[in-house]
């Protein structure tokens, strides 16, 4: 007689005793093929989505005529309008990465503050008043520009213009406080506004392509943190330099097939990428539709310019300029743009290669 064929899974014929099943109920343990199935699910999985910028800029603009910052409590004093992934994250667009539209209304200061998360700026509406305070330095925020405020550095944002400012705020907070567990390190300066003690320009005399002879040491980047990775100084990138970098590279160089023409943000510190040790920023050029490829980090954009589509698995996200979107992690996809774009691309990508855990492919 032919054996009949069992299609239990082999682990529900595990049996334990009544005596081993207290044992391990009694002092919090499990057997592990009782523990795999949970293990990776104590998220939901991030999915791919858009945020158009007519809705964001109607957000921003309720809440800016609703809210004035000095209403806001101790510690938020920031008006911002944050993209949440449809995917089951509550606070932020990522489990890696925050991102945040912030507005500060014409004669208004955020006051300051500094804290362990790297954060920086990129500049959507702004102008020579409207500037961001980084460890005793005015950086003026012109429309396009990047500026760092990393690490336990002093930053407040000052709107001595006639207009509203709005930016970006990316910073690595639920890397930190959601993926690791552990607390951020926060602190509000005594005053609103930080003493200007340095001269405009000064932190790019010290990290500029002509640097100063004596070599700097890491207490020039004030911060109690520790690690195997350079700091990152407080540094603004000028959007008329980096637009002339990615227009040379496309009038010289052959477009990589995933990514067009991008040129990195890198460390000023270095000159090379990451720019922070968590996070990474890349503006690119796109002038025609891209090969599909695929990661195991998550890639977030900002369109800078221009119109097109991304197709990531079987969706198209339909995008114009000033909306964001997000690329989960190993999904296929591709950028299709309609005539010629730039976008903001930001990833997580440092955080996978510290621990060489990378991977990149096309699909078959």
């Amino acid at each position: 007689m032919a054996q009949q064929e069992s299609h239990e899974d082999p682990e529900d014929l595990l049996e334990l005793s009544d005596d081993t099943r207290s044992l391990l109920d009694e002092n919090d343990l499990r057997p592990l093929w009782e523990v795999e199935d949970d293990l990776g699910n104590e998220t939901e999985d991030l999915e791919a989505d858009i945020w158009k910028w007519e809705d964001i800029q109607a957000a921003i603009d309720g809440i800016e005529r609703d809210v004035p910052i000095a209403d806001l409590p101790p510690g938020f004093q920031r008006r911002v309008a944050v993209p949440l992934n449809t995917g089951g994250y509550n606070n932020a667009i990522s489990n890696t990465i925050y991102v945040g539209v912030q507005t500060v209304s014409p004669g208004e200061t955020a006051p300051s503050h500094r804290h362990s998360a790297n954060a920086l700026r990129f500049t959507i509406d702004g102008s020579e008043d409207m500037k961001t305070v980084v460890a005793g330095e005015e950086f003026p925020m012109r429309d396009g520009d990047l500026i760092t405020t990393p690490q336990w550095e002093w930053h407040d944002h000052v709107n001595d213009s006639d207009e509203t400012a709005t930016w970006l705020d990316v910073l690595d907070l639920p890397l930190v406080l959601d993926s690791l567990n552990t607390r951020q390190a926060f602190e509000n300066h005594e005053l609103e506004r930080q003493p200007v003690t340095k001269s405009q320009g000064y932190w790019e005399s010290q990290y500029g392509r002509a640097r100063p002879t004596e070599s700097r040491t890491q207490s020039d980047i004030p911060g109690p943190f520790q690690g195997n990775r350079e700091a990152t100084p407080p540094y603004r990138f000028s959007w008329q330099d980096t637009l002339q970098t990615l227009r040379q590279r496309a009038e010289n160089d052959d477009p990589d097939p995933h990514d067009g023409y991008s040129v990195s943000y890198v460390n000023p510190a270095t000159g090379s990428p990451p720019l922070f040790p968590t996070m990474s920023f890349r503006a690119q050029l796109l002038q025609e539709e891209t090969d599909p490829h695929f990661h195991n980090t998550v890639d977030i954009y900002f369109v800078i310019e221009g119109e097109g589509v991304t197709h990531v698995g079987d969706e198209a996200f339909e995008w114009s300029e000033r909306d964001i979107f997000v690329v989960p992690r190993d999904a296929i996809h591709h950028h299709d743009p309609d005539g010629e774009a730039i976008l903001l691309g930001m990833t997580d990508r440092p955080v996978f290669e510290s621990f060489n855990l990378y991977a990149e492919a096309q699909p078959n």
